[in-house]
């Protein structure tokens, strides 16, 4: 399985099992046996679910995945290792070779059990795209960089609070649920993961609020951070005709996501 960190690592490149860790890919393998077992057990996967798995790299979660299960989805952009798991279980993995940036998930089925350890130097990008297919995912669960981790979950007025948060935490209910340090992988990250599960919440919990609508205030809202709203915020408010009554005497990271959700409904009622 492979994942990575943006910070890199401080040895040459890493040869695991006849596969050398690409740094364009962000490839570091996890191998602590603890840390594996803990992952599935979170994952909790079934016979019969449509599990897809972003990332598979060399197999520390697919091998003991398949172990309850009988069929698995990959997503896998290394060219390589796409080809490695071609040749051994075809009767049971389906090889999409793929950067799953481009990929439609939401034409994978419906219902989908997703995890991986996903690539760090993509996770907000990807995870951003994984919202358009979340109306065909069950659940979630990811290693990612701690920090991103602990951005996703953050409440308001704390400094991990920002635009992430808001945009995810409108669309899932999400937990941190476990840590894991740069000596679970090979080779090791620079920095600390942790796993988060993700469950798409219910249409009527959604509002109804166009997605695109929330990204463009939000990205308003915390284009200058440091500033109260009235700097950043009031001027786009203003270009899109708003006259309510919003408090713009606050800093972005001081407004709930159910403020955000709110204002933008108010731009947009539909």
């Amino acid at each position: 399985m492979a994942g990575s960190s943006r910070h890199g690592t401080a040895a040459g490149p890493t040869r695991i099992a006849g596969h050398t860790a690409r740094k364009r890919f962000g490839q570091h393998f996890l191998t602590d046996t603890g840390v594996i077992a803990e992952i599935v057990g979170l994952i909790d996967p079934r016979a019969g679910q449509p599990l897809v798995e972003i990332g598979p790299g060399l197999g520390a979660l697919t091998w003991p995945v398949l172990d309850r299960t009988r069929q698995l989805t990959v997503v896998e952009l290394d060219r390589d290792l796409a080809a490695r798991w071609r040749t051994r279980e075809p009767e049971r993995v389906r090889v999409i070779e793929s950067d799953a940036l481009a990929l439609d998930f939401a034409g994978l089925g419906s219902r989908l059990r997703i995890f991986g350890n996903l690539p760090y130097n993509i996770s907000s990008p990807l995870l951003f795209h994984l919202m358009s297919a979340a109306s065909a995912v069950h659940d979630q669960h990811f290693m990612l960089q701690k920090e991103v981790v602990a951005r996703m979950v953050a409440p308001p007025a704390c400094g991990d609070y920002g635009r992430l948060s808001v945009m995810l935490q409108w669309r899932y209910a999400m937990w941190d649920v476990l840590n894991v340090g740069p000596q679970a992988f090979s080779p090791p990250p620079r920095v600390d993961s942790a796993v988060v599960r993700m469950h798409p919440r219910s249409p009527a919990e959604l509002s109804g609020l166009d997605p695109a609508v929330l990204q463009a205030l939000t990205a308003a809202a915390f284009s200058q951070r440091r500033k109260l709203l009235r700097h950043a915020l009031e001027p786009w408010l203003v270009s899109r005709g708003y006259a309510g009554d919003f408090d713009i005497k606050r800093r972005a990271e001081e407004v709930s996501v159910g403020e955000y959700v709110r204002l933008a409904l108010e731009l947009n009622p539909g």
